[in-house]
């Protein structure tokens, strides 16, 4: 029965999700699921990008989070549209509450929305939100063994951000193994090593997500 509530849950929520990528697709937006554990820079690395992208591209933000606005606050002085969704005691966002913040977006005016989920290696990966794409942050100070622990993630990702590699001098992580175990889950992966701190391998990301930008 626990197995039959579980997959009510989850189609329920693809219907949902498959609303979402309709009214995404007839505005013409480009829909980024950004995931990853709390703490690894999701918000810094949002910050930097708006910065890079918002003179030639339209762009808006949800954020996710189980409690605070703290987040949000940081975006909003980036100078973006922004939408906080606290979800209490919930470790992800889902399609409904996606769609429930979607009206206060001029979606027909935005290029690239960017949905910064829950800080949670598991959960974000199963619920799709109608995204494009989902993209999977890793950072140096998390250890090289994450690919291969929190492989659903990995794999239902297009795109994989390893952050804060000007740490990797002062610990034992092994980026040549992250990115090899990374592959071997994911062929299809994109890799962008970099640091929000010192910007080294930022300009790599930017273009990926200005390449998705032109071919939507």
């Amino acid at each position: 029965m626990k197995v039959k509530i579980a997959a009510d849950i989850l189609n329920a929520n693809e219907k949902i999700a498959a609303e979402n990528r309709d009214l995404f697709r007839q505005s013409g937006v480009l829909v980024i699921n950004l995931m990853s554990s709390p703490g690894a820079g999701k918000t810094t690395l949002l910050e930097g990008t708006i910065a890079a992208l918002k003179g030639r591209h339209k762009i808006a933000v949800i954020e996710g989070d189980v409690a605070t606005t703290a987040d949000a606050e940081r975006i909003e002085k980036a100078g973006v549209p922004v939408v906080q969704i606290n979800t209490g005691s919930m470790c992800h966002l889902d399609g409904s509450m996606v769609q429930s913040a979607l009206s206060e977006f001029d979606l027909d005016s935005l290029d690239l929305l960017i949905i910064e989920n829950v800080g949670n290696l598991v959960c974000p990966a199963e619920f799709n939100l109608g995204e494009d794409h989902k993209v999977m942050l890793l950072s140096v100070a998390e250890g090289d063994d994450k690919p291969l622990k929190y492989p659903l993630m990995f794999h239902e990702s297009s795109a994989l951000v390893i952050n804060k590699t000007d740490l990797i001098p002062h610990t034992n992580f092994d980026l040549e193994k992250a990115v090899c175990d990374s592959l071997s889950i994911n062929p299809k992966l994109s890799v962008f090593p970099l640091s929000c701190r010192n910007g080294e391998g930022l300009a790599a990301w930017y273009g990926w997500l200005e390449g998705n930008l032109n071919g939507r």
